[in-house]
């Protein structure tokens, strides 16, 4: 098996609908410039309140993506 590298960043997606759209909207709009995607984690959940309503629901996402250096 070849060794292989894997970057981690952190990104929040937002949803008005709930968290699991929040996290999805985060990993599928990285994935319009990322390549090789692996792994994502939610590391923290969160609302945006105004006025004493919920208006906006936050995942914040580690994702994880392979490593390929320049040539």
């Amino acid at each position: 098996m070849a060794e292989s590298v894997y970057k981690i960043i952190e990104l929040v997606g937002t949803s008005d609908v709930s968290w699991e759209d929040a996290a999805k909207n985060a990993v599928e709009t990285a994935g319009k410039s990322l390549k090789n995607l692996r792994i994502a984690e939610i590391v923290k959940l969160d609302m945006k309140v105004e006025n004493g309503m919920v208006t906006a629901y936050r995942a914040r996402v580690n994702l994880s993506f392979k490593y390929e250096p320049r040539d």
